[in-house]
C-alpha cells in the first residue's frame, strides 16, 4: 500500500500545481498570503481593488525595481502595468515590454522601470497574466520613488524558468500607453541576467493554453494507477 500513498501524494502536489494561478512576491500584493486565488480573473486586481488611502510600505524606484512572481502554471505572458489613478481602472501604463515565462515556478524582472514623474507620489503595480486560464490580475500599492533598487532575496528564478520577450494583444489592450516589446531584458535560469532574446520563441500553442494540463495529468495518473492494479 506505501507505493500508492506515494503515487497519491505526487498525485494531490501535481494536481495543485496544475491548478494554482500566480502570486506576487515583491512588492507585496494587495491581498498578502490571503490570496483568493478564485477571483484573480476580476480585473483589475483580482479580489481586491487598491485605495491610495491606505499605507503601505512597498517602495518603487522609478528608475529600475524589481517584480518577482511565482507561477503555477508551465507557461504564460507577463504584462506589468502601474497607474496614479485612485480607483485603479484607468490610464494603466506599461511598466515593460509583455514576457512569456517558460516553466513553473519563481519568476523574477530585475529592473523594471516608471515614468520618472510618479515619483514621489503613491500609485498601483498591476500585474496581467495571460495564461491556460485566461487573463488574471493582481495588484500590489506602492510608494513611487526616486533612483534604482537592488534586487533583494525575493527576486528569483526556478532553474528550470526562461523568459522570452512577447507580443500579446489582449495584454496589450489592457494599456493605455504601450511599451515596443523589442527592448527591456529578459531573465531565465535561477539569477536576474539580461538578455537580448527574439519574441515570439515561446510554443504558441502551450501559451494560449490549447494543452489543458489538469485533463493530462489525470489522464497520466489514471494510467498509472490503472497499470498498478493490473
Amino acid at each position: 500500500m506505501a507505493p500508492l500513498r506515494s503515487l497519491a501524494a505526487a498525485t494531490l502536489l501535481f494536481l495543485s500545481a496544475a491548478n494554482a494561478h500566480f502570486t506576487i512576491n515583491s512588492p507585496v500584493g494587495l491581498e498578502g498570503s490571503n490570496l483568493d486565488d478564485d477571483k484573480e480573473g476580476n480585473a483589475p486586481c483580482g479580489a481586491l481593488n487598491a485605495d491610495l488611502s491606505q499605507t503601505t510600505t512597498n517602495d518603487f524606484h522609478v528608475d529600475g525595481d524589481f517584480i518577482a512572481l511565482t507561477l503555477g502554471h508551465p507557461q504564460a505572458n507577463w504584462l506589468f502595468r502601474g497607474t496614479l489613478d485612485p480607483t485603479s481602472s484607468n490610464n494603466w501604463t506599461q511598466l515593460f515590454p509583455i514576457l512569456t515565462q517558460s516553466g513553473l515556478g519563481d519568476f523574477c524582472e530585475p529592473a523594471v522601470t516608471a515614468p520618472k514623474a510618479w515619483a514621489g507620489k503613491k500609485g498601483i503595480i498591476g500585474i496581467a497574466c495571460d495564461g491556460p486560464d485566461g487573463i488574471l490580475y493582481q495588484c500590489a500599492l506602492v510608494n513611487f520613488v526616486s533612483g534604482s533598487n537592488t534586487p533583494g532575496d525575493a527576486c528569483k528564478n526556478a532553474t528550470t524558468v526562461t523568459a522570452d520577450f512577447n507580443d500579446d494583444a489582449l495584454l496589450s489592450a489592457l494599456v493605455s500607453n504601450p511599451t515596443n516589446s523589442s527592448s527591456g531584458s529578459s531573465t531565465t535560469g535561477s539569477a536576474p541576467t539580461s538578455s537580448t532574446t527574439a519574441a515570439g520563441n515561446a510554443a504558441p500553442a502551450l501559451a494560449r493554453g490549447e494543452f489543458p494540463l489538469g485533463s493530462l495529468a489525470v489522464a497520466a495518473v489514471m494510467a498509472v494507477i490503472g497499470g498498478t492494479l493490473l
